[in-house]
C-alpha cells in the first residue's frame, strides 16, 4: 500500500488526472495530478500519505521521486534522506511476479543513491549518516535459512566445494546496497568521529554475522566493507579483532561449519602486515588461540592458502614464533586425513625455510619423529611429500648441523621404506635421500645402519619367541582339553 502511494505519483501520459484518481483506489487528494505533487505537499492529506511511507521528521517535506539535479544544493541532503527512507521497504523476491513496479522503482532509487555518494557529495549530516546506516541494516541484516546440505550429510565439510551455493533472490537489490555502503564508508564526506556512533559495535557484529552467507559475491562485498571499516574507524579495531576471533573459536570448537572463514582470514592477512613491532601480547594470543587451531577442522582446504599467509606474516614479523607454530602443527597433525597431511607438510616446508637455528633446535626431535612417520606412510602422496622436503637446501643445512640428533631418528624410517615400500616412486626417493645422508656423514650413517640391524634382530627374536609361546599353548591345550575355569600352566 505504501509503495502504491508513491507509484501513484508517477506521471501516466495516457490518463487524465481525474482518471488516475478513479482507477487508483489508494489515490487521494495528494495524488490527483502529477503537476500538483509538490504544490499539495503542505495539505493535511498529503502529509498523512507521505508519513505512511516516511517519518515526517526524516523526509523534511522533500518528495523522494525527484532527481538530485532538480533540487538546489541546500536541499540535496534532505532529498538524500528521503530516498534512503524510501529504500527501507523490503520486498519478497521469492515471487518474481509480485510488486514488480515497486521493486524496479526501489532499484532505480538505490542506483541514484549510489551515484550520489560516488560523486564526492557535501559532508554528510548526522541525520544522513543515521538514515544511511538504517537503510543498509534494514536491507542487509537478515537471518539465513538453515543449511539443509550440512544437516543431511555429516561429512559435507570435505565436499562443500562440490555443492552449489544458495543465492538470495534479492541479490539485484542487495548488490547495490552493498556497493552503496562501501562508497559511503570510504567517502571523504563521512567523518569517522561522527560515523563511529552509528557504525558501532552492534552494527559491526551483525556485519560479521553476514560472512556466513553461502553466496561468494556477498562475502566478497562484506570483505571489502569490513576491511574499510577497520581502516577508517581506528577505535573499533580491537573490537573487530576480538569479534573475528570469536567467530574462529565457534567454528573450530563448536560448529565446524562457517562459509566465510577464508574471507575473514584474507582481511587479517593485510591487518597483520600492518602490526607494529614488537608484537603486542594480544596479537601473539590471536596467533596461538585463533589461527593455529584453524588447522583442526576437516574443511581446512577451503581456507588453507589464506591461513598459511597469515601465519607466514606473523613469523616474518617475529621469527621466534616459528617454534610455536610448529608445535601447534604437531598438536593438530591429522592421522587419518591424508589430504590434510600433505597440506601440513607444505606449510611446514615454508616455515622451515625461515626458521632460525635456535628455534629449530627446540622442536627438531618431535618434528623429525613425525616426519619419519610420514615417510613410512602407506599413502604414496604423503610419503612423497615428506621425502621431497629433503630437496630443500635450507632443511638440509639445518639437518647437517644437527645430524647427530636427527639422523638416528629418521634413518630407521628410510631403511624400512627401502626394504618394503610398495610404491616405486617412493622407493626411488628414499634411496636418493639415503645417498644424500651418506654423503653428509658416512660414518654416522654406517652407525645408524648397524643400530637399525641390531634393533631389527631384537624385534625378530621377540616375534619368534612370542610365536613359540603360542605354539606351546596350542599344543598343551590340544593334549589336555581345558575344563571350565581351569588354569593352564605354560612352561617358558
Amino acid at each position: 500500500m505504501m509503495w502504491k502511494q508513491i507509484l501513484g505519483k508517477i506521471p501516466k501520459k495516457s490518463q487524465k488526472p481525474d482518471q488516475d484518481s478513479s482507477r487508483n483506489p489508494n489515490s487521494g487528494p495528494n495524488t490527483s495530478s502529477p503537476g500538483s505533487i509538490r504544490a499539495n505537499t503542505n495539505t493535511p492529506a498529503a502529509k498523512r500519505a507521505s508519513a505512511a511511507v516516511f517519518p515526517t521528521c526524516v523526509i523534511a517535506g522533500i518528495e523522494p521521486l525527484l532527481a538530485f539535479k532538480d533540487v538546489s544544493s541546500s536541499e540535496k541532503m534532505n532529498l538524500f534522506i528521503s530516498k534512503l527512507s524510501l529504500c527501507c521497504v523490503v520486498f519478497d523476491f521469492t515471487d518474481p511476479a509480485k510488486n514488480v513496479q515497486e521493486k524496479e522503482l526501489k532499484r532505480a532509487t538505490l542506483i541514484e543513491l549510489l551515484d550520489f555518494v560516488s560523486q564526492n557529495p557535501p559532508k554528510f549530516s548526522e541525520p544522513a549518516i543515521l538514515a544511511s546506516c538504517k537503510m543498509c541494516s534494514v536491507n542487509l541484516f537478515r537471518v539465513f535459512p538453515p543449511n539443509c546440505r550440512s544437516n543431511s550429510n555429516p561429512t559435507s565439510g570435505e565436499n562443500d566445494n562440490d555443492d552449489e551455493p544458495t543465492f538470495d533472490p534479492a541479490w539485484p537489490h542487495l548488490q547495490i546496497v552493498y556497493d552503496f555502503f562501501l562508497k559511503f564508508v570510504t567517502s571523504t564526506s563521512l567523518e569517522a568521529k561522527v560515523g563511529k556512533k552509528y557504525v558501532n559495535h552492534s552494527y559491526i557484529l551483525r556485519l560479521i554475522d553476514l560472512f556466513d552467507s553461502e553466496d561468494p559475491r556477498e562475502r566478497d562485498c562484506l570483505k571489502a566493507i569490513l576491511h574499510r571499516i577497520y581502516g577508517k574507524f581506528m577505535v573499533h579495531r580491537p573490537f573487530i579483532r576480538k569479534s573475528v576471533s570469536n567467530v574462529f573459536y565457534r567454528f573450530v570448537f563448536e560448529t565446524d561449519k562457517h562459509n566465510g572463514i577464508a574471507e575473514l582470514l584474507e582481511i587479517f592477512g593485510s591487518v597483520i602486515t600492518g602490526f607494529a613491532l614488537p608484537l603486542k601480547e594480544e596479537h601473539k594470543i590471536f596467533l596461538s588461540r585463533a589461527l593455529i587451531p584453524l588447522h583442526k577442522p576437516k574443511s581446512l582446504g577451503v581456507y588453507f592458502q589464506q591461513l598459511t599467509y597469515c601465519i607466514s606474516q606473523f613469523i616474518e614479523k617475529d621469527p621466534k614464533l616459528a617454534c610455536n607454530v610448529i608445535e601447534g602443527l604437531l598438536k593438530y597433525w591429522p592421522i587419518t586425513n591424508t589430504q590434510k597431511e600433505v597440506m601440513f607438510l607444505s606449510e611446514l616446508e615454508e616455515i622451515l625455510e625461515v626458521i632460525n637455528m635456535a628455534e629449530f633446535q627446540k622442536v627438531m626431535v618431535p618434528l623429525f619423529w613425525r616426519l619419519g612417520r610420514c615417510i613410512n606412510s602407506y599413502h604414496f602422496q604423503v610419503a612423497e611429500r615428506a621425502l621431497f622436503l629433503w630437496n630443500n637446501e635450507q632443511l638440509l643445512n639445518l639437518v647437517a648441523q644437527n645430524r647427530q640428533v636427527i639422523l638416528p631418528i629418521v634413518f630407521p624410517s628410510l631403511e624400512t621404506n627401502a626394504q618394503s615400500h610398495w610404491n616405486q616412486a617412493v622407493l626411488n626417493l628414499t634411496l636418493n635421500v639415503k645417498k644424500m645422508l651418506s654423503e653428509m656423514d658416512e660414518a654416522l650413517v654406517a652407525e645408524c645402519v648397524s643400530n637399525y640391524e641390531a634393533e631389527q634382530k631384537g624385534k625378530n627374536l621377540a616375534v619368534e619367541k612370542r610365536r613359540e609361546i603360542w605354539e606351546r599353548l596350542e599344543s598343551d591345550a590340544s593334549v589336555q582339553p581345558m575344563a571350565r575355569n581351569t588354569a593352564v600352566l605354560v612352561n617358558r
